[in-house]
């Protein structure tokens, strides 16, 4: 079966290629896609670092290095869980709040230019395929 064919290769060079683009967009700030994407899944209410990693796809250990490092330029800040004495709850600071909002207006940004370029019927159809991927690769 050719390569560019099948469902898998197409995601995985897709994600590859929006990866990068990311990423690229990101050195700008010396930042990264996994920090952008950090910084969009912590709620406004601070997240339990535990349920962080599960919701990035991301293991315990780079998640933790990935903290440290945004805890390291002031992005982000852990306090202690008030309904788990011995967790802790990750918060944004200010700037970590700045730098959501420009990851939020990057992400939008891409989002607009792909949807610019098809139908409101062509989107839904790649959701519906993307939704049936999703599902069958949990069987």
């Amino acid at each position: 079966m050719e390569k560019l064919k099948t469902f898998d290769y197409a995601l995985r060079s897709t994600w590859q290629s929006v990866s990068n683009m990311y990423n690229k967009e990101a050195s700008k700030y010396g930042s990264s896609m996994s920090a952008g994407f950090a910084l969009l899944s912590i709620e406004s209410n601070g997240t339990p670092s535990t349920s962080l990693g599960p919701k990035m796809g991301m293991e315990n250990t780079s998640l933790s290095r990935l903290l440290n490092s945004l805890e390291t330029k002031n992005l982000i800040k852990r306090k202690p869980n008030p309904n788990d004495g011995r967790g802790r709850l990750i918060h944004l600071t200010k700037l970590g709040l700045e730098k959501r909002e420009l990851s939020k207006k990057i992400v939008l940004e891409f989002n607009k230019s792909i949807t610019n370029q098809f139908s409101k019927s062509e989107i839904n159809t790649f959701f519906k395929v993307i939704n049936c991927i999703n599902t069958q690769s949990q069987k």
